[in-house]
């Protein structure tokens, strides 16, 4: 053997020596397995959801129409049910106020202390969420299930800490992102849109020690979603003709509408849960239920004029429109927009991710109409204006393109999204910073109440 193979035996991987190596850390290997089960117990907590939320937007559409003077019921129906779950989300779990993408970006900050983390997120936390939201879709309110899935995913990841060795080297902070995006993943049957998620939004204040493993853990968590629900798109297959430059003027017109409207609507957000010095905002102080019940009475009689179309996260609307097959009322996306926002100002536990992409899916089908192209062009407006507008909202514009571009499987539209996205984000951060980042800003418990779940949700050690 000359000089080369004995260099080559030195550099090349001793195989048997790494097998050994690899079979001698037990413990590790039971660790990884640890989070590997909660990620696929992540997956099934999430499908659980997922029909559970879809079963109370059925019911609540059957109440609607059952007679016909069901739908002046649902005056009564959506504020009481609104005071009601208002009310066992600040007596039980306050934690679980609002989307969920805050309190898990907030629950990340390491400044926290473990009990303070556990008020955000835990198991505890998770299963209340899931019923309270869908207790928001059965009242008829313009919410989402996808936001509050991301807080679900991470109380439910988080948890796995409590069985893991000291040795693992696994912490709450790899768990809640693995989670959170996992929780993603499954929601919207888009993997790759997890992963991007978790990097864009969840992983800006430190790097994840454990990358590797957290990306296999958001990858089961989407395959046990796709075992349930096959492996179809959110909104079906986009029907896209030949691109062509007449497009170009309307798809700059969507991107500007979708990044001033996106932009205005988070900023109303954050200033809702801010509270301004008028009188709404001293109201809402004062009389938390009471003005949930406007709110809810509000949503009702949007819900009323628009014949129920504004009501839940806005599936049906949004395919329908990508289908070329929807007849919505002229001001659809305004009072979508309303409904959606009345809806989060209430205080229940809400998510705006899905009711963003119907709110943009009327934006581009309101451009299309406005420039007056043809039913075939009008489908890529659709599908930028969804784009735009959850770029806009979450400032995240390379997740909003990929869950958009996997959800309708816009292969062909890639860098017309991409571009679409880029812009109308852009565009937003000229009105205001970024939602979840002001969000998560104010949550800062300074006593988490005595119901709040223990620290051993977070640090795996019992209080």
């Amino acid at each position: 053997m000359g000089w080369y193979g004995r260099a080559m035996r030195d550099v090349e991987p001793d195989f048997w020596r790494n097998l050994r190596e690899e079979l001698a850390a037990g413990r590790q290997w039971a660790d990884r397995s640890v989070v590997l089960g909660y990620a696929a117990l992540t997956g099934g907590v999430v499908v659980g959801f997922t029909l559970l939320a879809e079963a109370a937007s059925h019911g609540f559409e059957q109440m609607r129409t059952s007679h016909a003077w069901a739908p002046w019921l649902m005056l009564l129906w959506t504020p009481l049910l609104t005071v009601a779950l208002l009310w066992w989300t600040r007596r039980f779990v306050p934690g679980a106020m609002g989307s969920g993408i805050p309190q898990v970006v907030r629950a990340l900050d390491d400044g926290l202390t473990p009990d303070e983390r556990s008020f955000l997120v835990s198991l505890r936390v998770s299963l209340h969420k899931i019923g309270l939201v869908a207790g928001g879709l059965l009242a008829g309110l313009s919410i989402g299930r996808e936001g509050p899935t991301v807080q679900v995913g991470a109380g439910v990841m988080v948890h796995a800490r409590r069985w893991l060795s000291p040795q693992s080297g696994i912490d709450g902070h790899d768990l809640m992102v693995a989670g959170a995006a996992a929780g993603i993943a499954a929601a919207f049957n888009t993997p790759l849109g997890g992963i991007i998620f978790a990097l864009e939004q969840l992983s800006r204040r430190r790097s994840m020690s454990h990358s590797a493993l957290v990306i296999v853990s958001i990858v089961l968590a989407g395959l046990v979603a796709v075992a349930v629900f096959g492996n179809n798109t959110y909104f079906g297959e986009l029907r896209v003709q030949q691109l062509s430059w007449s497009l170009l003027g309307p798809g700059l017109l969507v991107a500007l509408v979708a990044g001033l409207a996106g932009g205005l609507f988070s900023r109303l957000v954050v200033a809702s849960a801010r509270g301004l010095p008028d009188r709404f905002s001293r109201w809402r102080v004062a009389h938390p239920l009471r003005f949930a019940a406007g709110c809810g009475l509000a949503v009702a009689v949007i819900g009323l004029v628009t014949g129920g179309t504004t009501a839940g996260a806005g599936y049906a609307p949004t395919a329908a429109l990508l289908a070329g097959q929807a007849e919505l009322p002229g001001v659809y996306t305004l009072l979508k927009f309303c409904a959606t926002w009345l809806s989060a100002w209430s205080g229940v536990p809400a998510g705006v991710f899905a009711p963003s992409l119907a709110i943009g899916a009327g934006i581009g089908n309101d451009v299309a109409l406005l420039t007056r192209v043809g039913p075939e062009a009008a489908i890529p407006l659709i599908a930028l204006g969804m784009v735009g507008f959850l770029a806009a909202t979450t400032q995240g514009p390379i997740t909003a393109f990929i869950i958009v571009m996997e959800m309708v499987s816009g292969h062909a539209m890639v860098l017309s999204l991409m571009a679409c996205s880029l812009m109308a984000s852009g565009v937003a951060r000229l009105i205001t910073r970024p939602m979840y980042l002001e969000l998560a800003a104010l949550m800062l418990p300074a006593a988490p109440p005595p119901a709040a779940a223990p620290a051993a949700d977070i640090e795996g050690r019992n209080p």
